[in-house]
């Protein structure tokens, strides 16, 4: 009982616990803040990346890609962990407009919409299309011409100071010049004259907004076959048409690891049964990757810098430990003859130590209670709060319309917030260790002093 008694009066009647209080508080309320802020970003860049890949490439770098596709799609298409496959032509090429001088560097994807949509999240990137994106590729205003998809931050829309994009009812004519260099499957040029270059008319028929910022403002999405052919893939030269890689989406219920270990069997075999094809060696490129590994070039950076985040905060939490002695060490000071007074009474060593260590317990919970609760009110108003600044100071915590960023990240993760409480309460009780169990070794004879008395 007395072990409860003490510790409250100490926090009613000493100021400088209130001190301890905040401290905490105030550490607990910037890491709940950063912390949900930050992982909601890292989640957010996480789930972009996983529907721009799907569950799982077999792919590969090479710009001759690989032959004999068609089996390999068709047996994994009837595997029983695949729910949907999509074949996909990735090359470079020269952009340009008709009357325009300049020449933009792009990367090329040519696609089957409907089925890039089953395995990716490709369709939901569409503006005009989402509902129906068998019809991406036929321009409204031009029917009978070739139509291309474009990333959203490669057109010259205006966007929004809230990061959205202003769009026209329907897409306005745009012809658009594809030059490509066609390669053989041994990598030379498949044409040695003058005219090695190939090119091509397209319209815009729709643009891709997929919220990664290499991908929207780099890649220009074309047909399957005009991409093989822009590439010298589509075997018109005796050669078997070819593709770069193979975009998966796993049956419900499937683990990332079982499907990808069961693709990966499935094409040992494959491969196995086409090791005498004559382009049987392309196959030496092919990795089969998880959509984690296939983008860990784009998510492993901000992973690291979620990473270093954790390092800092554990470096705050140890000057929280650090406030926390030095407040105890004062506390205890003050408290010596309080601490004689309970020894001269026969309280043991333990019932000393139990008196301030429950003091640290409550300094701890009444501090992370505190801070998590404004953190957590802080958050759910994060938005609302950065749009007020905007209004009156014209100040916004990123720019959208530079980053590719809508919303920052409000939404609460409790098992973050109750680990992040937790810790500041261990160091709460770890700070005010040290001083406690010196205070509990001291003797009476030593602390009720006839000056103390």
């Amino acid at each position: 009982m007395l072990a409860w008694i003490l510790p409250r009066r100490y926090l009613l009647r000493r100021r400088i616990a209130l001190l301890a209080m905040v401290s905490v508080g105030l550490c607990v309320f910037i890491v709940v803040v950063v912390m949900t802020v930050m992982n909601g970003l890292v989640e957010n860049f996480r789930e972009k990346n996983h529907r721009f890949a799907g569950d799982c490439v077999i792919g590969t770098d090479s710009l001759v890609g690989f032959a004999y596709y068609e089996d390999l799609l068709e047996r994994l298409a009837a595997a029983p962990v695949v729910e949907a496959v999509s074949p996909v032509v990735r090359g470079y090429g020269l952009l340009s407009r008709p009357g325009s001088q300049q020449n933009y560097g792009t990367e090329i994807m040519g696609v089957d919409p409907v089925r890039h949509s089953r395995a990716t999240g490709f369709g939901a990137t569409l503006h005009y299309h989402r509902d129906h994106p068998a019809e991406v590729f036929v321009p409204a205003y031009a029917p009978d011409q070739p139509g291309c998809v474009i990333g959203i931050d490669r057109m010259w829309w205006t966007r929004e100071r809230d990061g959205t994009y202003q769009h026209a009812d329907q897409p306005p004519p745009m012809e658009l010049t594809i030059s490509t260099f066609p390669l053989t499957a041994k990598g030379a040029l498949a044409r040695a004259d003058l005219d090695a270059v190939l090119t091509e008319s397209f319209y815009y028929s729709d643009d891709s907004h997929s919220g990664l910022v290499k991908v929207d403002g780099n890649v220009i999405y074309l047909p399957l076959e005009r991409a093989q052919r822009l590439f010298g893939m589509a075997g018109t030269t005796g050669e078997a048409p070819r593709i770069s890689a193979i975009h998966l989406r796993f049956k419900r219920g499937v683990g990332l690891r079982e499907g990808t270990r069961a693709v990966q069997r499935l094409w040992e075999a494959f491969t196995a049964d086409y090791r005498d094809r004559p382009l049987a060696h392309l196959f030496d490129t092919v990795r089969v990757e998880d959509w984690i590994t296939n983008r860990r070039g784009t998510i492993a950076p901000m992973q690291k810098e979620q990473t270093m985040l954790i390092l800092l905060f554990l470096m705050l939490g140890v000057i929280t430990v650090f406030i926390i002695f030095v407040v105890f060490t004062m506390i205890i000071g003050h408290k010596s003859r309080d601490i004689g007074i309970l020894k001269g009474v026969g309280v043991s060593s333990l019932g000393v130590a139990r008196v301030f260590l429950v003091f640290a317990l409550l300094v701890g919970l009444i501090g992370a209670g505190v801070g998590a609760a404004v953190g957590c009110l802080f958050i759910t108003r994060i938005n609302a709060f950065e749009g007020w600044l905007y209004a009156r100071f014209h100040w916004e915590l990123w720019n959208r319309q530079v980053y590719a960023i809508g919303r920052i990240p409000d939404q609460i993760e409790w098992p973050v917030i109750g680990l992040i409480a937790a810790a500041a309460v261990a160091a709460c009780l770890i700070g005010a260790l040290v001083p406690t169990l010196q205070a509990a070794r001291r003797r009476p004879v030593e602390i009720l002093q006839v000056a103390q008395v």
